[in-house]
């Protein structure tokens, strides 16, 4: 009795394999996310640093320009974290838009170029110039950024009306960014 027992124990485990293994694999013949091109950067630059950038798109609750009795999510600032490609920590970015590195550096973009991203519910794709640079380190050279590969970060499509003005919403976002500096 005890053999039959075991033995069902085992057809159930190679069976759950046996699922799990099919799963995974229907699940890697998924037609891979279609993107658009990739704001190109100009001749002449070369990738510094890929950097995962983690954290919130802010948004204020405010009166249209249009009709002071309509409302709507504008853009304040992004709040979020920089890691490197194993996890650490390499800096900060926020308004401006400002990208901080750990040593002090900053740069400091202004859009160029912007594509809607190939998933939905993601901001867009972004080519930016350096306005300013600061510092000696890392960031003191950087003359583009792009922000790629992203997911999440967009206005909440309600919730904005005269009882929420000046509230803010905080929508959780992630991308890639990379920042280029001038070929040698």
């Amino acid at each position: 009795m005890s053999t039959k027992v075991h033995h069902r124990s085992w057809l159930r485990v190679g069976s759950l394999v046996s699922i799990t293994f099919v799963m995974t694999v229907v699940g890697c013949m998924r037609k891979p996310i279609s993107a658009p091109p990739v704001p190109r950067v100009p001749d002449g630059q070369t990738v510094l640093l890929k950097a995962l950038g983690k954290g919130v798109q802010i948004y204020g609750c405010k009166a249209t320009a249009a009709d002071p009795g309509k409302f709507e999510w504008s853009f304040k600032a992004p709040e979020a974290d920089l890691t490197n490609e194993d996890g650490k920590k390499i800096g900060k970015h926020y308004a401006g838009p400002t990208w901080e590195a750990n040593d002090g550096s900053k740069v400091v973009g202004e859009k160029k170029v912007d594509k809607p991203a190939p998933r939905p519910g993601a901001v867009p794709w972004l080519l930016l110039k350096a306005k300013t640079n600061e510092g000696t380190g890392t960031f003191a050279r950087v003359t583009y950024i792009q922000r790629v590969d992203t997911e999440g970060g967009v206005a909440p499509a309600t919730g904005c009306d005269q009882t929420r003005v000046n509230t803010e919403a905080r929508v959780d976002y992630r991308a890639n960014y990379y920042f280029y500096v001038p070929q040698r």
